[in-house]
């Protein structure tokens, strides 16, 4: 006798809360990946990276999402739709210019139904436990709640201290001895009348003007304080360092099109004999791997083609880009149909155009081409 695996309950849904995700950026730290499309739909272990990110927002029990969108902003609505496709009601907000990251949110304001607003950065993966901010923004009545993270070297960013009783007390810049490893995370829960008291119509910085001026009016800003996976995906090693966590399960998501683990196979992909697969690579669909190639912790795009005996580490290959038989390639980025020829090494940072056709053995370190 068969016996059938009920189905998962439907996540409970979290009531007077919508979502806001900020995606207008134009990632100019990603280029050239991001001059066909914009970064939070760069193909991310399998899928548009957003659709991670939706994913948690959905299974949170969060039903109303609203895209603030400016840079390639169809590419958003084209491929997501009305959001039905994840369970999710989808709203979008096109940006005419740049509003920064508090403008942005204030752009979106009218488009609010609940009396709080969680929001994110779309370029963040992090493993926050999202209903435990938004309980904790209740708990205590907050203005505004941060999810602050404990990192390893504070000094890279501008830092969140708070007081015994979680309130934050100050937003400080990059200096060489900070008071705290806490940052913020770039996930904040918002009440509706934080947002609406943002200026409209302009730039606005929520680290620089939104938050401080909140603390100078007496409000309450609340940290939310962990050390749950979070990387920042703004450069082509972060990218390429994200897609492989979540391949390998150490980055949470429910959009993994796949099994957890050393590699990620898309349909119409081909691996021939002797290759090695390894360090949560992603190899998209219709791509093509040669016999005895190594590619490891690595990103290749749909249709990329990878030759007999080659290297591919660390690194992006861009779609119907080609690694020619016994290239080497660590660390670098490889352009939508760009070309490296047999033999050739690119090392420490290169990016190769879209297009380019790098000649059999050159060498390329640190530098564009």
């Amino acid at each position: 006798m068969s016996v059938s695996t009920p189905e998962p309950d439907p996540p409970e849904p979290a009531r007077g809360v919508d979502a806001v995700v900020l995606v207008g950026g134009k990632g100019t730290r990603l280029r050239p990946l991001t001059l066909s499309a914009p970064k939070p739909m760069l193909p991310t272990a399998g899928v548009p990276f957003l659709t991670h990110l939706l994913s948690r927002i959905a299974a949170a029990g969060i039903n109303h999402v609203v895209l603030g969108t400016s840079y390639k902003a169809e590419v958003f609505q084209e491929y997501f739709g009305d959001g039905s496709r994840l369970g999710l009601d989808l709203e979008y907000v096109v940006e005419d210019e740049p509003l920064d990251t508090g403008g942005a949110i204030r752009n979106v304001a009218d488009r609010l139904r609940e009396p709080d607003a969680m929001v994110f950065n779309g370029d963040i993966l992090s493993g926050v436990d999202l209903p435990a901010v938004l309980a904790t923004h209740r708990a205590n009545a907050a203005d505004v709640t941060l999810h602050l993270v404990r990192v390893d070297d504070p000094r890279r960013f501008g830092c969140v201290p708070t007081d015994a009783d979680g309130r934050v007390t100050a937003f400080l810049e990059k200096t060489d001895n900070p008071p705290t490893d806490q940052v913020n995370a770039g996930c904040y829960v918002f009440r509706r009348e934080a947002v609406e008291s943002i200026p409209a119509g302009r730039p606005v910085s929520v680290e620089r003007e939104t938050f401080p001026g909140l603390l100078a009016s007496g409000a309450r800003l609340q940290g939310h304080v962990d050390s749950s996976y979070w990387l920042d995906l703004g450069t082509p090693a972060a990218f390429v360092r994200g897609s492989a966590d979540l391949v390998r399960g150490i980055a949470p998501s429910a959009a993994l099109p796949g099994d957890p683990g050393e590699a990620l196979v898309l349909e119409g992909a081909r691996v021939r004999e002797g290759a090695e697969l390894a360090g949560g690579c992603t190899i998209g669909a219709g791509c093509q791997v040669g016999a005895g190639a190594r590619v490891r912790g690595s990103v290749l795009f749909d249709g990329a083609v990878v030759g007999a005996g080659a290297v591919v580490e660390d690194s992006v290959i861009g779609a119907h880009a080609l690694v020619g038989d016994g290239a080497v390639v660590r660390g670098a980025v490889v352009g939508d149909k760009a070309v490296v020829g047999a033999g050739c090494e690119l090392l420490d940072g290169v990016r190769l155009w879209p297009g380019v056709h790098l000649p059999d053995g050159a060498i390329r370190f640190s530098s564009d081409v």
